[in-house]
């Protein structure tokens, strides 16, 4: 792939401040795209958004909020004028508990950021995309979104449903112009894995033994650059 194969394009990247979503930003900045890069934490977006160049933009916020969603919308329209090229929901929650000892909030969590929020901005740019005749809109999701593990209720949940916002995308779209990417990656060594030590644990896998961001980054940037015609429906990553 071209160094500039995505100039003069834009992309909004959710959950950029670590793990996929900060690779991703990245990789997108490397091909040439202009990256507007939320999360809630402001001093890793900024040192984030310096690194890229390109005329990356730092956006904070907080996805599990509505009005935070709405502002985010707002922004990038004013910031890109119009719609984002590409929209990467990457932001995420990964809440681990048997059924019975799982917490409300964590409930909340998982639901507002993991399925709400891709909901509602994928909701606000659609129009202007399809108006456009172009769009891309790439989903992490995740193995948990086609299978369930113990401990896994509220994460494996939340990824079945936005599979399903994915698949009803994909079925809206089709000739549009705008196109739609699931992109399921099997455990990724990322900072979501921190509170739960998998490296302790004969349940999980160890840290050896998962992705890379980059190697899940590299899948979208590989979806995003086929040609306008090719819309790669979905992308299953597993550890060799």
């Amino acid at each position: 792939m071209s160094a500039h194969e995505l100039a003069g394009r834009t992309a909004l990247v959710t959950g950029a401040s670590r793990g996929i979503g900060a690779a991703t930003a990245r990789a997108l900045a490397g091909r040439g795209a202009r990256v507007v890069a939320v999360a809630r934490t402001a001093t890793a977006l900024e040192a984030l958004a310096a690194e890229l160049g390109h005329g990356a933009l730092a956006l904070p916020a907080d996805l599990t909020r509505a009005d935070e969603c709405a502002r985010v919308v707002q922004a990038t329209r004013l910031a890109l004028r119009g719609e984002p090229d590409i929209l990467v929901h990457a932001a995420g929650s990964f809440p681990l508990a048997v059924v019975e000892a799982t917490e409300d909030r964590a409930i909340d969590t998982a639901l507002q950021l993991n399925v709400a929020a891709p909901l509602r901005l994928t909701r606000a740019f659609l129009a202007g995309m399809r108006s456009r005749g172009s769009g891309h809109v790439v989903t992490i999701g995740s193995v948990a979104d086609r299978a369930v593990f113990p401990a896994n209720a509220t994460y494996a949940a939340s990824k079945h449903a936005v599979r399903a916002m994915h698949e009803t995308l994909r079925a809206e779209s089709r000739g549009s112009g705008v196109r739609a990417t699931l992109v399921s990656p099997a455990a990724t060594d990322t900072a979501l894995w921190d509170d739960h030590d998998p490296d302790g644990s004969a349940h999980l896998p160890s840290r050896a033994e998962m992705l890379h961001a980059a190697d899940v980054a590299d899948a979208v940037v590989w979806a995003v650059t086929r040609p306008a015609h090719v819309d790669v429906e979905e992308l299953r990553i597993a550890r060799s």
